[in-house]
């Protein structure tokens, strides 16, 4: 198993990514099992992440496969590139509708 969870998390990660050159996989191993440290580029911080962090929950899942079939527990750590700024979250104001009946809304139906 040695370097074939790292090997598998970079080819991976390199397919993902706008700047594969720019990713580097570390692997680490102590008590607690298998570390295994991205980090990428910065641009391609969301490819990685995923929308609400999908892509990254996927690689972690597929590391405990990988590391329940060689008897080894694998944990996956993505560094946030130095630099990198999430911008602030921009607040929207609710949305209100204006409440109709059962009637009114059958009676702007148009057939």
């Amino acid at each position: 198993m040695e370097e074939r969870d790292a090997n598998f998390v970079e080819q991976v990660v390199k397919m993902l990514v706008d700047n594969p050159d720019d990713v580097n996989v570390d692997r680490t191993v102590d008590e607690m099992g298998v570390l295994i440290t991205l980090s990428v580029h910065p641009d391609d911080m969301g490819m990685v992440i995923g929308r609400e962090g999908s892509t990254a929950k996927a690689l972690r899942t597929l590391l405990r496969v990988v590391g329940a079939r060689n008897n080894a527990r694998v944990n996956l750590k993505i560094n946030e590139p130095e630099g990198s700024e999430r911008p602030p979250r921009v607040e929207r104001e609710p949305v209100t509708q204006e409440k109709k009946t059962l009637d009114e809304v059958v009676g702007d139906i148009q057939i």
